[in-house]
């Protein structure tokens, strides 16, 4: 019977060799990732997996959704090992090689997307065939999403066509890169743009338009102002630094020159948010601001004058539970019991909202991820495949 150490020296080399496939595929977020989706079913349904695809609008990108020893068990739960496919753009001119092709260098395998957060998939994907050759109590899902980068635009897709097969709700882990450290909780992230039409006219008779600009600078006022409250909204015992959710205002742009009163500007600001409640105080409240103050004396000048909030994208926090069947698994599965948060937004909040236990943790360090000559470490990757080999004999015992 084939130890522990065997079935990772085995996946071991299986795994660089997916891994460096995958980082030749530039899934880029908002660009195709048809490929990369084809490479990774072709591979699953070999071992008799059960897949089904959710599509972007443009039919250009991808969701899969794959499940082994699902037969006769489909709705029996299990596991879902979850990653997404997109990666950031690199600029080649700025990495010492070809971002889109990995290379192998002193225990680490460079190449976008090694890191965040192709790595564990290429780590399940290796793992799928020891899956496969083994009657498991329970099934293993592969979800692979697109477009988690921009504001996880893929994974609400899938959720959907989840909740439609009527599914029951498994554990998921989500190997984003924490080093295979638990983590229990995120913030969310909503960011904005609030575009502001006034009147244009001459400065030196005001009264005959409509500042867009210092209409978005009182605006920007009430935001600040709600950030304060925020701060008094602090959880107890708030397990996140800062110990509060927290607003900023990263642009102001806005008119042509100084005599010239400005009819166009914008704001851009973002909310992230410890919990769904307070997402919500800081919506109410800036809108209820606008219907009831900005807007009708903007009106009373110009009856065309607009306030209009666009939102770029809300990734919803991921909670902390009292108590959590995924967690508990990874800690069990990696010896370590500590529970971590993180900076960065993921895909867990969306999980988690449909009843599915979740952690997010995953092979690789945060650190690398986004940079110029992305990284992962070999021990990464075998420590990542640790925990899954062990999860095959928690399933097979």
């Amino acid at each position: 019977m084939a130890t522990q150490k065997d079935i990772i020296d085995q996946a071991f080399p299986e795994t660089l060799k997916i891994l460096s496939d995958l980082i030749n595929f530039q899934t880029v977020s908002g660009t195709s990732n048809l490929k990369l989706i084809e490479y990774c079913e072709k591979r699953l349904d070999k071992l008799g997996a059960i897949s089904f695809k959710t599509f972007h609008d443009s039919k250009q990108q991808a969701n899969l959704f794959s499940t082994i020893n699902g037969k006769e068990n489909l709705n029996g739960g299990g596991i879902i090992l979850s990653g997404h496919t997109d990666v950031v753009p690199a600029s080649p001119k700025e990495w010492s090689s070809n971002p889109y092709v990995a290379k192998e260098k002193d225990n680490k395998i460079y190449g976008r997307g090694s890191c965040d957060m192709k790595g564990f998939i290429a780590c399940t994907l290796a793992m799928a065939p020891f899956f496969a050759s083994q009657k498991l109590k329970k099934p293993i899902h592969f979800a692979y999403t697109y477009d988690e980068e921009t504001s996880c635009l893929g994974a609400p897709v899938m959720l959907k066509e989840i909740k439609k097969r009527n599914i029951k709700y498994p554990v998921c882990i989500i190997g984003e890169p924490t080093s295979m450290k638990a983590i229990n909780a995120h913030k969310g992230y909503y960011e904005y743009i609030t575009h502001f039409t006034g009147l244009a006219g001459h400065a030196s008779n005001p009264a005959k338009g409509v500042s867009a600009v210092e209409y978005a600078i009182r605006y920007s006022n009430k935001l600040m102002e709600i950030r304060d409250e925020l701060k008094k909204r602090e959880p107890k015992n708030s397990i996140f630094f800062p110990p509060y959710s927290t607003l900023q205002i990263g642009r102001i742009k806005g008119g042509i020159a100084t005599n010239v009163i400005a009819d166009q500007c914008i704001v851009d600001w973002e909310v992230r948010p410890i919990t769904h409640d307070d997402g919500k105080f800081v919506t109410e409240n800036i809108e209820t601001y606008v219907k009831e103050t900005l807007l009708p004396e903007m009106k009373k000048n110009y009856p065309e004058a607009n306030i209009k909030k666009e939102t770029v994208g809300e990734t919803i926090g991921f909670e902390q539970e009292e108590k959590s069947d995924a967690v508990d698994l990874v800690c069990n599965l990696t010896g370590d019991n500590s529970r971590g948060t993180v900076a960065f937004g993921t895909e867990a909040g969306l999980f988690q909202e449909i009843g599915i236990s979740t952690v997010v943790c995953g092979p690789g360090s945060i650190e690398q991820a986004h940079t110029v000559d992305e990284y992962i470490t070999f021990d990464q990757l075998k420590l990542c495949l640790k925990m899954l080999v062990d999860l095959k004999e928690r399933l097979t015992s």
